[in-house]
């Protein structure tokens, strides 16, 4: 075990010099009023630069190593709450991709929060999101600025311009509770319209919609299929709560 993190560590140092951000500030927002409202952004990117404010150390991590879960990350409690938040701006150099981004944002975790980990195996119950059998029906994204999720009179969405799968999986997760993999093998962004009613909320029979896994079939042409075991989860073995300063 001890050859292997040594191994991983000398790998992220090699990382850290390649791929790096040309400016990141890293803070901790104001403390939350209780009671009171507040935004959560994870990496909104625009105008090369990409934020997370009011992030979680978590979210942060689920975005750097492609994670669509906190189920496939085991770390101490801190580490998912929102009692820890951090606000985080970073700026790419010009010419950089969004491909690139998460490799950069490995490099911040590494040498602001002094993150270690490694990677088991453990028996999961999961969804896998695969292409269902008349075909996508997704159509090719707009010029126009994404959107975000929002719930209107009891129901889901999930709306927007220009959406990867990987962030319709991450969002499925969410709202599901569980951890969706993407199996799709579609690469590139969609415009996604997803609305469903979910099956733990009251909601009107006059606004009774479809379940997720009937919309998700219907609406994006996909399809959700249960599964259930090994996969690989990352294991947080050392993380600094106050990251380096800047």
């Amino acid at each position: 075990m001890y050859r292997t993190i040594t191994l991983f560590v000398a790998t992220g140092f090699v990382i850290a010099r390649a791929q790096t951000f040309e400016v990141a500030t890293v803070k901790l927002p104001p403390p939350h009023v209780i009671g009171q409202p507040y935004n959560i952004t994870v990496a909104d990117i625009q105008n090369d630069t990409i934020t997370f404010t009011n992030a979680s150390l978590a979210d942060c991590i689920r975005y750097a190593y492609g994670l669509s879960s906190n189920l496939q990350l085991s770390a101490p409690d801190w580490v998912k709450s929102t009692e820890a938040r951090y606000n985080i701006v970073a700026k790419t150099a010009p010419g950089t991709t969004r491909d690139q981004i998460p490799k950069m944002m490995q490099a911040l975790l590494s040498d602001r929060f002094k993150l270690v980990f490694h990677h088991e195996q453990r028996v999961l119950n999961y969804y896998v999101l695969v292409v269902a059998k008349g075909g996508p029906k997704m159509h090719e994204p707009t010029a126009d600025p994404a959107t975000i999720p929002v719930g209107v009179n009891g129901q889901l969405r999930i709306l927007s311009n220009r959406m990867p799968m990987a962030t319709v999986v991450s969002l499925l997760s969410r709202y599901m509770r569980a951890l969706v993999v993407d199996q799709t093998g579609l690469a590139g962004e969609f415009e996604v319209k997803l609305v469903w009613t979910p099956d733990d909320r009251p909601v009107p029979e006059d606004q009774q919609g479809a379940s997720v896994f009937a919309a998700v079939e219907e609406q994006l042409g996909l399809k959700l299929e249960s599964r259930k075991g090994p996969m690989e989860i990352m294991v947080v073995d050392r993380a600094e709560k106050i990251p380096t300063e800047n």
